[in-house]
């Protein structure tokens, strides 16, 4: 067994609870589940966008520094 499967089977038992909480959160609704994971989603790729330009800003004007090892 490759450690890439081991991992996914550690992660398996975690995703799995993840996925009850989820639909329980929503009443059992699973479209009501997918429709928030969806709009959750869309929230953090929104984030992770306006962090980038943010990074990106402190770059340009010097007040991050790229790792030079």
């Amino acid at each position: 067994m490759s450690s890439g499967s081991q991992l996914n089977k550690q992660d398996g038992d975690g995703l799995e609870a993840a996925v009850d909480q989820a639909i329980a959160a929503c009443g059992g609704d699973l479209r009501s589940t997918i429709r928030a994971l969806v709009v959750a989603n869309e929230f953090l790729e929104t984030e992770v966008g306006e962090l980038m330009k943010a990074v990106s800003h402190a770059y340009v004007r010097g007040r991050f520094h790229a790792y030079s090892g």
